[in-house]
């Protein structure tokens, strides 16, 4: 049954329908509200129309609805990224004729350099090195001061622009340490007595007895990169034997890995993909982590 009544507690009337004695008030939204309300569903509706908004497969896969007004947020992007550039194009270009030296004396432009050189290494380098430079097992650590073809700036500079045996750059930094095992240069028990004395050059053997066989070895084959005293040559990429730092590890099996197969790491010549400036850029960056000369 229905029959409308007032409330005699809120003083609303009914919308006249009962259940069980139990009677539903007619207590509309605010006007506001509905208005409210239609008004978004209008502006929803002109939204579709202008705007880029509904989705939609097309011949060529799913796209969307490009909007009367031709709107793309991908162009907005693109535009503040050209923006940003050229902001920076002269800073930049700056950057890539000043000498070295000079941009780590300036330090307005150095911070520009290190700011770009950041970015460029995340982009480029982090891959390999790691995202804070700590370097991975066949991958140089750039934040301790032990270089393997040189710390200065410009020894990085060379490093980065042309590489590390990368063979489509005719000036890049070549040399190999050679597989004394596979190619039968030494026996077994040699590699084993050189990789011995290797240790004990940084307190790592307490075998005498190859120790002393494994010196020989290392006077006739060795030397000639590492030095007599297994300090390295910087100028030859050849480690320096005589720390605790080591690049494809320093255990035993390690070093006679090493000695049997020999290593011959490879690094891009950054110089093909990047500009000057940026070069620059990474170099002071490289060279700011930790060890630069």
């Amino acid at each position: 049954m229905s029959e409308k009544h007032k409330d005699e507690v809120t003083g609303v009337e009914t919308t006249g329908h009962s259940w069980d004695g139990i009677r539903e008030l007619n207590n509309p939204l605010p006007k506001w509200w509905i208005y409210t309300f239609y008004a978004t569903c209008i502006w929803a509706a002109v939204y579709w129309v202008v705007m880029p908004a509904w989705p939609y497969l097309s011949l060529d896969g799913w796209t969307y609805t490009k909007g009367v007004i031709g709107y793309e947020q991908r162009d907005v992007v693109t535009g503040e990224i050209e923006a940003i550039a050229a902001g920076r194009a002269d800073t930049m270009q700056k950057i890539a004729t000043t000498p070295l030296p000079e941009i780590a004396a300036d330090p307005g432009l150095m911070e520009v350099a290190l700011g770009a050189g950041r970015a460029a290494f995340g982009d480029n380098c982090a891959p390999c090195h790691g995202s804070g430079a700590q370097g991975s097992k066949g991958f140089p650590n750039l934040n301790d001061d032990e270089w393997l073809w040189g710390g200065t700036l410009d020894d990085i500079h060379t490093t980065l622009q042309h590489g590390i045996r990368w063979d489509a750059d005719d000036n890049t930094r070549f040399n190999i340490m050679m597989a004394y095992g596979r190619d039968g240069i030494l026996s077994r028990a040699e590699v084993s007595d050189v990789a011995e004395y290797v240790l004990s050059l940084s307190g790592g053997s307490e075998n005498a007895d190859a120790v002393s066989r494994g010196a020989d070895i290392f006077q006739s084959q060795c030397v000639a990169c590492h030095g007599e005293a297994g300090k390295g040559n910087q100028e030859l990429g050849a480690p320096d034997l005589t720390d605790a730092i080591w690049l494809y590890g320093g255990d035993k099996t390690d070093i006679v890995e090493t000695v049997s197969n020999g290593r011959s790491g490879v690094m891009p010549a950054w110089g093909e993909r990047l500009d000057e400036g940026t070069i620059k850029a990474l170099t002071l960056y490289v060279y700011t982590l930790g060890g630069g000369q």
